[in-house]
């Protein structure tokens, strides 16, 4: 499995461990990832999806799973978050 956000695309980072006396090495730093339920309201149903904590605050700021999904863009979902999207838009144009 993966490190990756399924939402925003958020993968590990690396960057120098530095001690008291300044020696540098090597290390990765990893997203908080949180396996959450998420529920869709246009859809009716609920998501399991793998999503950082940072990602799970934009959620909630921007008015939750549909509306983000929205106007996210595709390059930064996974596979399973583009047929979420997929189906919240033809749900969109039937209603």
């Amino acid at each position: 499995m993966s490190r990756r956000c399924e939402l925003t695309g958020t993968g590990p980072v690396s960057g120098n461990n530095v001690s008291h006396a300044n020696n540098k090495t090597k290390r990765r730093f990893l997203p908080n990832l949180c396996q959450v339920t998420l529920a869709s309201e246009a859809l009716g149903r609920s998501f399991r999806l793998r999503i950082a904590a940072k990602a799970l605050r934009s959620v909630d700021h921007v008015g939750g799973l549909d509306q983000f999904l929205l106007k996210a863009r595709d390059e930064q979902l996974s596979s399973n978050a583009l047929k979420i999207k997929r189906e919240l838009k033809k749900a969109a144009a039937a209603a």
